[in-house]
């Protein structure tokens, strides 16, 4: 469980880095943190599986504003 939480806050840390770039992400970080979201969600509690959901959107959101 422990693993999971690090990859959950790898996760969260990794959509963090690029929304505070206002669009100036590079398509690596993006690719990582799509990562990071996807190896968290393997044994995510459903609360977390919402919250990374909530994370995918705020990339997809921010890669909307390119």
């Amino acid at each position: 469980m422990q693993n999971n939480n690090n990859l959950f806050q790898q996760a969260k840390q990794a959509v963090s880095n690029i929304t505070n770039r206002n669009g100036q992400a590079r398509e690596e970080e993006v690719r990582q943190a799509r990562n990071a979201i996807n190896s968290a969600r393997a044994n995510a509690s459903q609360e977390e599986q919402q919250q990374l959901q909530q994370l995918q959107q705020q990339i997809e959101r921010h890669e909307g504003l390119k």
